[in-house]
């Protein structure tokens, strides 16, 4: 791993290439007890790495209209990374929470005021105090229909942000990608281990009442 610098994304040749099998995974949400890999037709799913995923995941399997959590790594290119690897900063993935949500329940746009708002999408290859490619900002979406409202909830936050003197936002806006499951340890960690480590911080800017659902 050495010549790797963890805030830069890592080159092809510097990338590790993975293996043919993932990590195991429980079978079911350790809150809810719903399953991690099946999600009815019902149901939309997104991706949002803010950082370390322990406090992200928490944030939303408290709401109302999830149906499941999990946690994993998105957007970089290693088949079926381990949490070490992706520390090493040479797989280019971001730690993200799979979100699989009631859109009748609750709203995409609630969903991504509370992104915004919970964390600082300005950061580049970091949050907070972590540092490294896998803490960047990253919305990786999987239907045409998020694509609209995601961009239109940046520009708005966007201009929230230079209002109160506040930087550019950085955040990763992709398809979504293979999604790799973390390890089981890392699933719904702050249910597990309620005093754990929780890294999220907005900005206290708040996303305008046009997108507030």
């Amino acid at each position: 791993m050495s010549g790797i610098d963890k805030d830069q994304l890592p080159t092809g040749e510097q990338a590790i290439k993975g293996k043919p099998e993932g990590v195991a995974i429980p079978e079911s949400h350790f809150v809810n007890g719903h399953s991690l890999t099946e999600i009815p037709e019902q149901f939309s799913v997104i991706y949002l790495g803010m950082g370390c995923f322990w406090g992200a995941e928490r944030l939303f399997w408290q709401k109302d209209g999830i149906w499941t959590t999990a946690v994993g790594y998105m957007g970089g290119s290693t088949v079926n990374a381990t949490y070490e690897e992706v520390c090493s900063g040479a797989t280019g993935h971001a730690e993200v929470v799979m979100v699989a949500y009631d859109p009748s329940v609750i709203s995409l746009d609630a969903l991504l005021k509370l992104f915004w708002e919970s964390h600082d999408p300005t950061q580049g290859m970091r949050q907070g105090n972590d540092r490294g490619t896998q803490y960047r900002s990253a919305i990786y979406m999987t239907e045409e229909e998020q694509a609209e409202k995601v961009q239109s909830s940046k520009g708005d936050y966007q201009q929230a942000l230079i209002k109160e003197g506040r930087g550019n936002i950085t955040t990763e806006v992709q398809t979504a990608s293979d999604f790799y499951y973390a390890e089981a340890y890392h699933q719904q960690y702050l249910a597990k281990n309620p005093e754990g480590y929780c890294g999220l911080g907005g900005t206290g800017v708040c996303l305008p009442p046009s997108l507030n659902q």
